[in-house]
């Protein structure tokens, strides 16, 4: 057996997700960070900078005192992208999470729990479409000291199993071009990118786009789950 198992949240859950949930995206900051710092029109600020307070001043000092405001300003950057969805997250749907995705059918919240911890969380959400009845997958996370243990791939399966039994004919889903390890996992399980979106300006700036995901319900995929 398995060293987790996966059931439905309960409201004794709320702050053990919470913090989950927070954990996983402050995780995100170092690899925006770098990220960011491979840019070239980034490389060309932290360069450009610098060299152009040099000729000027003549001074290593404020070359230096330059340097570390220019690092310092793109972590806040990064740090800032996360934050402010964080806390959008946990001010809506992660403010309520029984009301959100336990008081409909066709919506759910699931956490995995080992050892009386809650080590993974997963949430689904009913989207009516026109011609389509969509599920979306949301906020997969699995804490840093249990992945590789297949927990992840085992809660979207969940999810995958979810839809099939609802009737749902396609689970979709977003997810930043920073979590890498994410998108192999979807891609891995069948999942297909139909696009990608900036949700800002900075994103923009920075090349860094959401992907969208979407995995169809066929019967020769629904055999796979």
């Amino acid at each position: 057996m398995p060293p987790y198992h996966i059931r439905k949240y309960q409201d004794s859950d709320h702050k053990s997700v919470v913090d989950l949930f927070s954990r996983g995206m402050k995780e995100h900051i170092p690899t925006t960070f770098c990220y960011m710092l491979m840019l070239p029109r980034i490389l060309l600020l932290l360069l450009g900078v610098p060299l152009t307070l040099l000729l000027v001043s003549g001074s290593w000092i404020v070359v230096l005192l330059s340097s570390l405001i220019l690092f310092a300003s793109l972590w806040l950057l990064a740090k800032h992208s996360w934050e402010k969805y964080l806390v959008k997250c946990l001010h809506t749907d992660m403010a309520d999470i029984t009301t959100t995705y336990l008081s409909s059918h066709d919506s759910c919240f699931w956490v995995a729990e080992s050892r009386s911890q809650i080590v993974g969380m997963v949430a689904a959400l009913s989207l009516e479409k026109k011609q389509k009845k969509q599920l979306w997958l949301r906020h997969l996370s699995v804490s840093l000291e249990h992945r590789r243990q297949g927990i992840g791939k085992a809660m979207v399966r969940m999810v995958l199993q979810f839809a099939q039994a609802r009737g749902f004919t396609e689970v979709v889903l977003s997810t930043s071009v920073f979590q890498y390890a994410a998108l192999a996992l979807y891609q891995d399980m069948g999942f297909q990118k139909t696009g990608e979106f900036f949700f800002s300006i900075i994103s923009r700036l920075r090349k860094s786009p959401i992907i969208q995901l979407k995995y169809c319900l066929t019967s020769a995929q629904e055999e796979d789950l």
